[in-house]
């Protein structure tokens, strides 16, 4: 009986380490490190990013449906994320060759990294395990400068969700702006005389 107990705490310890490492990070948090390849066989850290805003967007599979979709809106808007010093990086569990073909086929300019071993997937808590298939699911991380998670979307429309991506953004990246003094005049205007 006592071998029996101590068996299902073994085992009941293991699955919360297993549940522990594949959470989901929340706003507030630091982003998980990594570095993936993209497309072009390029290392891509995160680290790199640093100073910018992140979205990252994982996605099941090349050349889907939703997939497409969803990669040609952001592909739509990626002046709108360029001028909103963003950078957009897509994941998913193909090989970089298999990135390399989707973005040609679509003419997708920024960034796909090549997951195959499933680590920033489980470490996003984005990853699907189907018996032997593993994919990763539909969720986005927007990434401050600073490298903390600002915001989470799971299981995401891909018709509308780069333009909820962009409204969020809009939204973080406003910086209030300050009042002007009653006491500090505005500098005149050497051309003009003061009335």
């Amino acid at each position: 009986m006592l071998i029996l107990a101590a068996v299902v705490v073994i085992v009941a310890s293991l699955v919360t380490v297993r549940a522990a490492d594949t959470t989901m990070p929340v706003a507030g948090q630091p982003a998980p490190t990594f570095t993936l390849p993209s497309q072009d066989g390029s290392q891509i850290s995160l680290a790199s990013y640093h100073g910018k805003w992140v979205v990252l967007y994982f996605y099941p599979k090349d050349a889907t449906p939703g997939c497409t979709i969803e990669a040609h809106n952001f592909q739509r808007d990626l002046s709108q994320y360029e001028a909103k010093n963003a950078v957009i990086l897509g994941v998913s569990e193909d090989s970089a060759a298999s990135h390399q073909s989707f973005c040609t086929k679509e003419g997708l300019t920024f960034r796909l990294l090549a997951d195959t071993e499933h680590t920033v997937a489980e470490a996003y808590g984005s990853l699907s395990n189907m018996g032997v298939l593993k994919i990763a699911k539909r969720n986005t991380f927007l990434i401050d400068p600073a490298g903390n998670i600002a915001q989470v979307w799971t299981s995401v429309d891909p018709s509308t969700h780069s333009t909820a991506v962009l409204a969020a953004l809009s939204s973080l990246s406003v910086k209030p702006v300050t009042a002007m003094p009653q006491s500090v005049k505005p500098p005149v205007n050497p051309g003009m005389t003061q009335q």
